[in-house]
This record gives C-alpha cells, structure tokens and sequence, in this order.
C-alpha cells in the first residue's frame, strides 16, 4: 500500500535542475516550516492515465488514485489492524535497534521521508537521529500541510520542509533542502509497490541523486506465509477493502464516472511465483461503467488490479542495492523474520 510509481526522471537531481523551481508557500509555524506545492492537480492528464488504465485490454487503476484525504484516513486506519503486522513490526525494529541504527546511519542529517503520509514513522526516529531539517514529500498536500503544522508545534527547534508533490512525475527538491548528508527515508514497505525492475530502478535514481556520504534507509516487508499475508491485506473488518473500493470515488470525482461501489467487491491474493500481494476490485455482477464518451463493460467476476506488494528475501535484497550502487547493506529483522529495515550508503 501507499503505492508510487515513479517517472523515469524521478529523484535524478542533476538531470532536474534545470526546471524552474516554485515559489514556496511559507507557513509561520513554531521555528520554521516551508511548504513548497510542486505538485498541480492536471485534471487533462489525470483523466488521461486514469482513462488509459480502464480501456487497457486487462484494466488497471493506479495506486496514486488511493490518496485523497479519505483515502489517507483510511490507510492510517489499515495500520493500527492487528492482521496489518508491517507497521508495529517495523517500528519496533526501530525501538529495539535505536542505538545501533544511530551509529549506522549518523545524526544530524537532513531526513527526507519519501512518502511521508501522517509523519508518524519519521517522527519516532527524531530522538535516534536527531535530524539537521526534515523534508516530508507527500502527494497528498493539504493533509501533509496541516499534519507538518501539528508537527512543528510539538518540535519548534527542528527545521522542516514540506512538500506537496507526485512521486510519479519529476521532482525538484527546492533549496530549503539544503546541501548537507542526506537520509532518503522510505518506510512500510513501500518499495514492494513497484516490481522488483523498478524497484531496482528506483534505488538506482536514488543513488544518481545523492552525493558521498548520503544514504538511504527502508523498511521492506519478507516473504512469509500466504495466509498471513492474504489476511494483511484483506482485514475482516473491511477496512482494507473501504480503501480500495474508495478508489472508484475518486474516479467518479475525476471522470464524472458512474461507478457504483456496492457493485464491487476488494479481491487481494499472494501469488507465490512473483512472491506479492495483489489487490483488485472485482465485479459482483454484469456492469457498464460510463463517463463522457467513453464505456467500458465488465463481465460478472473480471477484475481491475490496484496494486501489488512485493515481499523479498535478504539475499535478494543484498542484490537488488548492490546493482543499484550502495554499499555496506545492512538489514535489522524481527525475531521472526517478517520484516527488515535495510540501510545502505553511496559512499565517500
């Protein structure tokens, strides 16, 4: 879940900065907090991908159409679900390895969380690694915007950047980021979203945007059993498929679609050859969804796929981050072996 897709462009600094930078919209909270909007609804280019994926012979919703504020609400819900293990296991990695971590990764770096949803995960680690700034990038701006204020208030000391901004278009990290070591921060496994050729990719434009010294830190979910990873992401409180069925709101919002969600049911199932999770929305009966001069028919029973979540093992891991460029892999688990947080350096 919290899926992103990113452009071929995306996080390549040098091959960005040539494109004109926003003028921040400043916001006068505790010491210090800039909000930069780099992100613009295009509501021609969103209707486009989003048109695209439901004419594909085999239709398709991207993830990025999980996240309007509802979408946010509901995905902070999924996180507190006991089936839903990533979040509490990943953080108590964290509490458990605090020390060890801080001497890996080094304090005092800018913290750049990838990602940031409700800062909650990068805000437990301000102690560990006592961050020079902190630099949250979220698509979803208004609710970054007010999350980031709350959080000012409670650490007035701590210089903090927001940005509003779409992960899957090129970013340009404004000045306020400053030029000092930097920490890409990217929890709860969200580089499962992509397959493991972007994910491979993904790490490679990390690593082209990072100087010496830089490194990046990641939670990644590992491969367990089926059943307990089917019931991660298919709660029986229905949490996770409110999320999902969400999705087809927001199209109907974009498209002026006549999606109706009690004709949808939330399908998520572990394909063990491709070691992920994929979601989708399923037809519950015969139905014809319309929006401007477009039509598209679904049988009883087809389905548009919403999402995948990778699980990894560690070798695979050590692999995938040496290809891209960093060194020195280290991986923290829990005792079980259900989750690793995974830091890596560029270098010096």
């Amino acid at each position: 879940m919290q899926a992103t897709k990113p452009s071929a462009d995306a996080y390549a600094r040098r091959a960005l900065a040539r494109l004109i930078q926003p003028q921040p919209t400043v916001d006068a909270v505790g010491a210090g907090l800039t909000f930069y909007q780099l992100f613009t609804e295009d509501d021609a280019a969103l209707r486009a991908e989003a048109e695209a994926g439901l004419l594909a012979p085999a239709a398709s919703i991207s993830p990025k159409f999980f996240y309007d504020a509802l979408g946010s609400r509901l995905f902070e819900a999924i996180t507190d679900l006991p089936e839903y293990y990533p979040t509490r296991t990943e953080a108590a990695i964290f509490s458990l390895h605090a020390a060890e971590i801080a001497l890996r990764v080094g304090r005092g770096a800018t913290l750049i969380d990838l990602g940031a949803g409700n800062c909650e995960k990068a805000a437990r680690l301000f102690r560990t690694l006592a961050p020079s700034r902190y630099v949250a990038i979220d698509i979803s701006a208004d609710f970054l915007r007010d999350t980031l204020r709350g959080l000012a208030r409670q650490h007035p000391q701590l210089p903090m950047v927001g940005i509003g901004a779409d992960l899957c278009a090129p970013l340009v990290l404004p000045d306020a980021v400053g030029d000092g070591r930097r920490v890409w921060f990217y929890p709860g496994s969200s580089l499962g979203n992509f397959t493991p050729e972007e994910a491979g990719a993904f790490l490679s434009r990390l690593h082209e945007a990072s100087a010496p010294g830089d490194s990046v830190l990641i939670g990644i979910d590992l491969i367990k059993d089926a059943q307990r990873l089917e019931a991660a992401y298919d709660d029986p409180l229905g949490v996770t498929a409110a999320f999902n069925l969400n999705v087809l709101r927001n199209l109907n919002r974009l498209l002026g679609a006549n999606f109706d969600v009690r004709d949808w049911r939330h399908v998520a199932l572990y394909r063990a050859e491709a070691h992920r999770v994929e979601m989708h929305l399923e037809a519950r009966r015969d139905v014809t969804v319309r929006w401007g001069k477009h039509a598209r028919a679904f049988a009883a029973g087809e389905r548009m796929h919403t999402e995948n979540s990778v699980k990894y093992d560690l070798p695979s891991l050590q692999a995938m981050f040496a290809d891209a460029g960093f060194e020195d892999l280290h991986a923290w688990t829990d005792v079980s072996g259900d989750f690793a947080v995974c830091h890596a350096s560029v270098g010096r």
